[in-house]
């Protein structure tokens, strides 16, 4: 049981603060997964329980950029059931093992992220001849299916991963990809909470009350973002991912 008012008011402003930051660039996870835990939750239980925040955050999220008619209909869909097939088979992992090995080879790549944004040729986004059709789609799929698979098993800094794809490859200019990377990961993140479910990996308390916080920091973010552009949100996953690769390679 939630000690209240003391459990509610720590899981609404982790939540607030993992909502905005998983919105605008990801790793609200890095948080919410090990206050969970401190809380007293097994860490399997800890990850079920945070994808219930996780779906309320992508909705609020989705809601938020569809009321500025931000959208990427139907690239979204066809690379979100992708990660969802994924997502089943990662959160099936999940429940029988746990993600140290995973977290270093993440942060490993954090690193990477910083490096190509620090180093990348400058340029207009809104310049960019988007590939979201043909074979860029068809192997697109391919790797959001993989990506659904360390999505279903722990998430934690996936955004940063679907935000550098859909960036480099798909050719989104980084609004739009913030508008898709949130309509993915509610998609697939359906898969992952049924599979936790049916394991009781969950607590339905614990996972509200962080969701409520959740909501509101992600609608805020998605509407913070359009009025913002990508300035704000190249600094905000800059500043992210180097906090996730430390966290990640030392403090496991």
């Amino acid at each position: 049981m939630l000690d209240f008012p003391f459990d509610i008011l720590i899981l609404v402003g982790a939540g607030l603060f993992a909502g905005f930051v998983n919105t605008m660039a990801g790793g609200g996870s890095l948080l919410t997964l090990p206050l969970l835990i401190f809380l007293g939750l097994p860490p399997a239980t800890a990850n079920g329980t945070n994808r219930i925040a996780i779906i309320v955050s992508a909705s609020s999220a989705t809601l938020g950029f569809r009321s500025k008619n931000i959208s990427s209909f139907p690239l979204s869909i066809y690379l979100g059931l992708a990660a969802f097939f994924g997502a089943l088979i990662g959160s099936h992992i999940a429940v029988q093992i746990d993600g140290i090995f995973f977290n270093k080879i993440l942060a490993i790549i954090m690193i990477i992220v910083v490096v190509l944004m620090v180093f990348k040729p400058n340029y207009k986004s809104d310049l960019l001849r988007e590939r979201t059709t043909g074979k860029t789609l068809i192997w697109s799929m391919v790797a959001f299916f993989f990506i659904g698979i360390y999505g279903g098993f722990i998430n934690a800094g996936i955004g940063f991963i679907i935000m550098l794809f859909l960036n480099y490859v798909n050719k989104l200019d980084l609004v739009r990809v913030n508008a898709t990377k949130v309509t993915l990961v509610l998609i697939y993140t359906t898969a992952a909470l049924a599979t936790f479910i049916l394991s009781g990996h969950i607590d339905l308390n614990y996972g509200f009350a962080l969701g409520v916080g959740n909501a509101a920091g992600a609608f805020f973010a998605s509407r913070y973002a359009v009025k913002k552009g990508e300035g704000v949100i190249k600094t905000v996953m800059m500043v992210m991912v180097v906090a996730m690769s430390f966290k990640l390679w030392f403090f496991n």
